[in-house]
């Protein structure tokens, strides 16, 4: 039996085709820049692991008080950083339950309630400025309480009190980065 050899043409032709039939191939190649916003704040509370359930001190149904929260991997390059949090399975939607805002770049966290100094709350969905604790209908199943904390390019020109749209659009408009902490609640 006799082999042939390829010629130097059509080894390279066949290295090309080969080449960029790879070029699709593979799903963990990205040619595009990644997102500013997609890098990982770390954020954590000492109350509750991601997941699990948020005790009764930090909802309605007890002290209705704020849960202890703390972060890490903040960019060099952020200028504030803030604070939604949000009940993601409510009945009107998405319900702003906390939200704060001009958090220096080089705080830890929020600890026993007690915010920086230049820091601002915004309204919550009940109407009110500053946190209101999970609080869902009696009966439902448990609804998921999304912490995320931002990282932001720049101070996002909020008065204190701000309706939670108005949060929202300025979180968009300077996100860099941003970390989630996910909690449960059911009554």
């Amino acid at each position: 039996m006799r082999r042939q050899i390829a010629s130097p043409t059509a080894l390279l032709a066949a290295s090309l085709l080969t080449a960029l039939a790879g070029c699709g191939a593979s799903k963990s190649v990205t040619h595009s820049r990644p997102s500013p916003a997609s890098s990982a704040l770390a954020l954590s509370s000492s109350a509750f692991g991601e997941g699990s359930s948020i005790p009764p001190r930090y909802t309605c149904d007890a002290e209705d008080i704020t849960p202890p929260l703390a972060w890490t991997r903040v960019p060099a390059r952020s200028r504030s950083l803030a604070l939604l949090v949000e009940d993601q399975n409510a009945p009107g939607g998405a319900f702003v339950h906390w939200s704060v805002y001009d958090l220096p770049p080089g705080s830890k966290g929020i600890a026993g309630g007690r915010l920086p100094s230049d820091s601002a709350q915004g309204q919550n969905s009940f109407g009110h400025i500053g946190y209101g604790g999970p609080c869902p209908p009696k009966g439902d199943p448990p609804h998921h309480y999304v912490f995320a904390l931002y990282a932001l390019d720049a101070h996002p020109g909020l008065s204190p009190g701000a309706s939670p749209d108005a949060v929202r659009r300025a979180l968009a408009a300077h996100r860099i980065a941003e970390g989630t902490l996910t909690g449960v609640y059911r009554r």
